[in-house]
């Protein structure tokens, strides 16, 4: 079968740099023991390296030109290649419930939908690696006081610890992207709990760095369509700071504060 036609409608951009690729499957090392799951392998380049990592491996990919290639290529992989859109999945069923590492080349253009699915299912998924936007590493590894520190930032690292491992040139794909790429691994960090509403939490990080310019006292109004201006719980000190400058701790806080307000 001769190789797959990157589609652009897919975000497609097919790896070629076998080191990459190998350096890329090696990070899935620091979590061993647990199954892999891949999301879009295309035509395999990082599968290959995958499946001698002597643990079970399975490969979501929605592209029917790729799931025909690697049906041919990868024959002992066949009846581990789902032919599904991974936002659309059920992840409970992909290891009969057991929990299992994610990893991939994610396109660029649902990168951040696959990572808040991470952390919807965050019990399932204690570790994370991959290939990314660069722009998109730095934001989910961004310290507080940080341009770059926003909504994945606290999202993801309310419940991971994040490293930037490397940046991997336009080169070394095709088509090339017009974009830098980084490659990233998360690791689940003890928190258990937030100590707060969690659905809430994420209306809250997202209201103010929708706002990201503004003080707090001015964002949450969004939030509080009834609070009068002059109100105590906008005169308190953290309302004058803005969102890049909030802890994640601050966040959980500054929720259950809303939490209250709400409740009144």
């Amino acid at each position: 079968m001769k190789r797959v036609t990157p589609k652009k409608n897919l975000g497609q951009h097919f790896l070629i740099d076998l080191d990459i690729a190998r350096r890329i499957a090696d990070t899935v090392d620091a979590c061993p023991d647990i199954p892999v799951l891949e999301i879009g392998p295309g035509m395999g380049v990082l599968t290959q390296y995958l499946v001698g990592k002597d643990r079970p491996v399975k490969a979501v990919e929605i592209d029917r030109e790729s799931v025909a290639y690697l049906h041919e290529h990868f024959p002992t992989l066949r009846e581990n290649i789902i032919g599904q859109d991974f936002l659309r999945m059920d992840l409970n069923t992909v290891f009969d419930g057991k929990p299992f590492l994610l990893t991939g080349n994610y396109p660029y253009d649902i990168s951040s939908q696959i990572f808040f699915k991470m952390i919807d299912n965050k019990d399932l998924i204690p570790c994370c690696t991959g290939m990314i936007q660069r722009e998109v590493a730095e934001r989910m590894a961004a310290k507080q006081g940080t341009k770059t520190y926003g909504i994945l930032s606290v999202m993801i690292q309310a419940w991971y610890d994040v490293e930037y491992l490397f940046t991997v040139d336009e080169h070394v794909f095709n088509p090339p992207p017009k974009v830098k790429s980084a490659v990233i691994r998360m690791i689940r960090n003890g928190v258990t709990s937030l100590g707060c509403d969690e659905r809430l939490f994420r209306r809250v990080v997202k209201t103010v760095f929708g706002q990201r310019r503004k003080m707090l006292r001015v964002s949450l109004r969004q939030l509080l369509p009834g609070k009068q201006n002059d109100d105590s719980f906008y005169r308190q000190d953290i309302m004058t700071l803005r969102p890049e400058q909030i802890s994640i701790q601050q966040f959980v806080e500054l929720t259950n504060m809303v939490q209250q307000e709400l409740n009144e």
